[in-house]
């Protein structure tokens, strides 16, 4: 019919029973009504996994980083959640992701000094400009250079919530937007008949891989 759905599920029967029945369909099996509208499988779908929350709240009821995300996981999330592509450089740290060719972003969990600032605007060059997320930074750094855009992590995604609202709506802007499949945190991808697995132990790809 040309549609395009999103399912959500809870629970393990979203892999034991939602998964197979839609790959069945996919592949062209023949119960339910397959028979009556001469049903021959095709299309695709993509299967998703919800990455943990990345804020909670401390034991003083102040919001904070969860503990289940590692640094490169916190880098990774950061860069999807603000429009960034994540990529990380071998060469320059500080390079974890990018929007084009020379907008940047770097995330990190250490205090942020004004000299570990001024290190990483030397690096730079003519024309880059870097957004940096952090925990905290030195009140110097906030405007100490034209080019690099400095915000807390945890307010930084605080500020895109409407809260009072009982609908759950999210004020989101920067949408990331995917150009390569490849980067889909998804377990499985079924695609016109064919099937791309994960070779992972746990053939499950997440929102880090």
């Amino acid at each position: 019919m040309g549609r395009k759905y999103i399912g959500i599920e809870l629970g393990e029967h979203a892999i034991t029973h939602c998964y197979p029945r839609l790959k069945q369909v996919v592949d062209g099996e023949q119960g339910g009504i397959s028979k009556a509208v001469n049903w021959q499988g095709g299309g695709g779908f993509k299967f998703y996994t919800l990455a943990p929350s990345l804020l909670k709240k401390d034991k003083f009821g102040q919001w904070i980083m969860s503990d289940e995300y590692n640094a490169d996981m916190l880098a990774a999330a950061m860069a999807k959640q603000e429009g960034f592509k994540y990529n990380p450089s071998e060469t320059q740290f500080w390079k974890q992701g990018n929007s084009s060719e020379q907008d940047f972003i770097f995330t990190t969990t250490q205090f942020l000094t004004v000299q570990q600032l001024e290190a990483i605007a030397e690096d730079m060059q003519a024309g880059e400009s870097l957004l940096v997320c952090c925990k905290a930074f030195q009140t110097e750094c906030k405007n100490k250079f034209p080019n690099i855009t400095i915000k807390k992590i945890p307010q930084l995604l605080l500020d895109r919530c409407e809260f009072g609202k009982d609908d759950y709506s999210l004020n989101i802007v920067n949408i990331p937007q995917e150009d390569n499949q490849e980067d889909y945190d998804v377990e499985e991808e079924i695609e016109n008949g064919e099937e791309v697995v994960d070779t992972k132990e746990n053939n499950q790809k997440s929102l880090f891989d």
